[in-house]
């Protein structure tokens, strides 16, 4: 396994012939931005360290970034556009998750390797695909995690606002399943049809003691927890995000303290190793505020990819060969690809799973609730 060095100017050149990698990313809205920017920035970070340290035998890695925008369509597109390009060796990215499945389809039918950095719908792929291999841990791994979190918290009536998406859907059942083997009940919510006074009525009447947003940031999920938040009958109330929402400085500049103490899931070990900690210092630097574990997932990709491409070679076959093969230290620890029952693709077993929140007394802080 290589463990990159600290970069080093001038101590390596990569000044041969670029090797290609195309990125998909949400950079504009209906986007989740800020997903998309941390992301991309982790990714040309992690490139710029391959690049510093010699690139793939003397050439240059370089990213092609496409803006999904969260609209799959558009993704598929841009793989195919991706994939007709001769130099381009694999595509990587996506934050997404149903964003990230039509990409993945789309790769796999056009024969071009997809690691997907940070989607987890379990079903990422229809059948098992060759072509795919995925860093984020599947849905089902993380929200069971969550599950577990509100159980030990004593939280068994649950109530979840909702809108419309597969992914959504998903994390709903897998929470179900979860809290009723446990006694646990779950109310849902349609976050569309009811304004969120409305809803804090609902939750009031049915005497929920957690509700989790599983709805669009900002909208409608900020001005829910607004609601919630000055209703004094939900004072005992728990509010959850485990999609990740209040990981991201967004999420505190529009709620302040109330968006604190909301538990989400991210995807980080409870400490970074000396790798890590290199790279989040130089992530705080270009980002301008702290990483989230999305920026994480952008650097393991680099590195994932560099390692495929020093040890298989260049070519597409190759890259796509490498995934049960390949052996890379990330900024989260080993990662290896294994085949994961029920996700169709290459995954990475070990990616770590937290539930965090903001610290109330310093929101800009966050404190681990429970791990998986």
């Amino acid at each position: 396994m290589h463990t990159p060095p600290p970069p080093t100017p001038g101590a390596h050149r990569a000044d041969g012939p670029p090797v290609r990698l195309g990125v998909l990313v949400p950079l504009t809205r209906p986007g989740w931005t800020e997903a998309g920017r941390q992301l991309l920035a982790g990714l040309e970070l992690g490139v710029r360290d391959v690049n510093a340290a010699g690139g793939i035998a003397g050439r240059p890695l370089e990213l092609l970034v496409r803006d999904t925008a969260a609209d799959p369509a558009r993704a598929a597109a841009a793989v195919d556009e991706l994939a007709g390009l001769d130099d381009v060796v694999a595509v990587a990215g996506e934050y997404h998750s149903v964003v990230a499945r039509a990409a993945a389809a789309r790769a796999d039918a056009v024969g071009v390797p997809f690691l997907c950095s940070s989607a987890v719908l379990d079903e990422l792929t229809d059948g098992p695909a060759q072509q795919v291999a995925r860093l984020a841990p599947p849905q089902s791994q993380g929200w069971r995690t969550y599950a577990d979190f509100l159980l030990a918290a004593g939280r068994r009536r649950i109530a979840v606002a909702s809108q419309p998406s597969v992914y959504w859907t998903s994390g709903t059942r897998i929470l179900r399943d979860r809290l009723a083997a446990a006694g646990g009940t779950l109310l849902v919510l349609d976050a569309d049809a009811l304004a969120p006074e409305a809803l804090c009525d609902a939750l009031a009447a049915d005497g929920a003691t957690a509700l989790l947003l599983l709805a669009r940031h900002p909208e409608p999920a900020i001005p829910i927890v607004r609601a919630v938040r000055a209703d004094r009958r939900l004072d005992g109330l728990l509010i959850g995000a485990p999609a990740g929402q209040p990981e991201f400085a967004g999420w505190a500049a529009a709620l302040g303290a109330d968006g604190a103490g909301i538990p989400f899931l991210r995807y980080l070990p409870d400490r970074l190793g000396p790798l890590g900690e290199r790279v989040a210092a130089e992530l705080r630097t270009r980002l301008g505020g702290a990483p989230s574990f999305v920026a994480f997932e952008g650097w393991d990709t680099a590195a994932v990819l560099a390692e495929a491409l020093r040890t298989r070679g260049t070519d597409r076959a190759a890259v796509a060969g490498a995934w049960p093969h390949v052996s890379a230290e990330g900024t989260r620890g080993p990662i290896r690809f294994t085949r994961t029952a029920g996700t169709g693709v290459w995954q990475w077993a070990g990616a770590p799973v937290q539930v965090a929140d903001r610290d109330p007394a310093r929101p800009d802080r966050f404190r681990v609730r429970h791990t998986g």
